[in-house]
């Protein structure tokens, strides 16, 4: 293992085109960027396919080699998922530290998490991470019994240091699980209560973080870098029309997220999954926009969440030129799409439109009286309803005509009223 310094670190890409499949090299930047390091050069090649032995040929490994020396870089970042073995075989013949995609991926990930489960959950992806990647370099400390009647085959570094990563991972998943449950549990209270749930889903940095502190008056962590939050952040969101939400903000998602993360990570984008409605924002300036989206788009198929109702919000419409604010529909006036700018706050209203029509198939108007015993009943409606007209009667009473979801009529349990045509 080689120690990471306490200052900002030097890295050196390698970054190889294959003849089927390749990353993107400025994503890897920006998670480099993210990560902390500065990159001081970047090595490229091409190949048919991987060497087995070091990824890249003997010919490229001694350049890499040079570069090291030439640059005084502190880590090689590998565009590239890397075997066990390739990553072990390489810092063995350079003597120097090298870190694949997914491992640069998690440190990210392991960064920026604060709460509780987003903590464990990073350390479970990274246990298992590490797991494969255990070596023997330390069989010189075999835990062998010496002299007569004392000989055995003991127990080397390495199989210890896999039996202590095997416990830990247990006691991470057993802890995590109990994290699920409570989630689990606070999911069927909110559905317990009828209120409509709603996760921003989308590929990191597309400013769902901005658009949630827009929606809400929240104060989350918001930056123009890969991955600047982590942790689901839930709150509640009124409609004009009177619709209480819940509304979660998600990890972002990225091209090829690893395997381990999305399973690490599927408490946290469980809220995706049990939502109403799916707000996938997406960044109208990024070129590969159509590539995002479908990336994003298999993520949630991977995790179950691919049949959920989604809402396209076409987000930074403010670096655009010459362009307004607008919602798309389908054929059957469906809202589908909404274009807007989070950061300049335009368009926000013609979301809280969009979002409204999408909530209100089940709405109605009614009209009844309450007495001035049943001031409760007023402050209930006041929360789950759209007031339409509020007129105080002789008695000290309300005559009242509200807007709300039929779901929510058990609040007049006992009390007559009459459903009204809206004009």
């Amino acid at each position: 293992m080689f120690d990471r310094p306490e200052s900002g670190e030097r890295a050196v890409i390698v970054h190889i085109n294959l003849s089927k499949g390749q990353e993107d090299l400025n994503e890897l930047k920006e998670l480099a960027k993210s990560a902390g390091a500065e990159v001081v050069h970047v090595l490229t090649g091409s190949r048919n396919y991987p060497d087995p032995r070091y990824f890249i040929g003997s010919g490229k490994l001694e350049e890499l080699r040079a570069v090291i020396a030439e640059t005084e870089a502190d880590l090689v970042l590998f565009n590239h998922v890397l075997t066990p073995s390739q990553e072990r075989n390489l810092e063995a013949e350079l003597e120097f530290r090298v870190v694949d995609r997914n491992g640069l991926i998690l440190d990210i990930f392991a960064l920026r998490a604060k709460s509780y489960d987003g903590k464990l959950q990073v350390e479970l992806a990274q246990m298992k991470h590490l797991s494969s990647r255990l070596t023997g370099g330390w069989s010189h400390l075999d835990r062998q019994k010496g002299g007569i009647g004392m000989r055995g085959t003991g127990e080397t570094q390495l199989e210890s240091d896999r039996r202590q990563v095997g416990m830990r991972i247990k006691l991470v998943q057993s802890r995590l699980d109990t994290v699920v449950k409570q989630r689990h549990q606070g999911r069927a209270r909110r559905k317990r209560s009828e209120t409509p749930s709603v996760s921003l889903v989308g590929y990191t940095n597309a400013g769902k973080s901005t658009l949630f502190n827009s929606m809400t008056g929240a104060n989350i962590y918001a930056a123009d870098q890969l991955f600047a939050t982590l942790d689901p952040t839930l709150r509640e969101f009124k409609l004009a029309s009177g619709t209480k939400l819940v509304l979660a903000d998600t990890v972002g998602f990225i091209r090829h997220l690893p395997h381990e993360l999305v399973a690490a990570f599927k408490s946290t984008l469980q809220e995706a999954i049990e939502s109403d409605l799916l707000i996938h924002v997406v960044d109208v300036n990024d070129e590969y926009r159509n590539e995002t989206i479908h990336e994003v788009n298999r993520v949630l198929e991977e995790i179950g969440a691919g049949d959920n109702q989604q809402l396209e919000i076409y987000n930074k419409i403010d670096l655009l030129d010459d362009f307004e604010p607008r919602i798309d529909r389908d054929e059957s006036g469906t809202p589908v799409r909404v274009w807007v700018s989070a950061a300049k706050k335009l368009g926000l209203d013609l979301l809280s439109e969009a979002l409204s029509e999408i909530f209100s198939t089940n709405r109605i108007r009614v009209a009844f009286q309450l007495l001035p015993t049943q001031g409760n009943v007023r402050s209930q409606l006041f929360t789950l309803s759209r007031t339409v007209k509020e007129e105080f009667t002789e008695n000290g009473g309300w005559d009242l005509i509200v807007e709300l979801d039929q779901q929510h009529l058990g609040v007049l349990n006992g009390i007559d009223f009459e459903e009204i045509d809206e004009q």
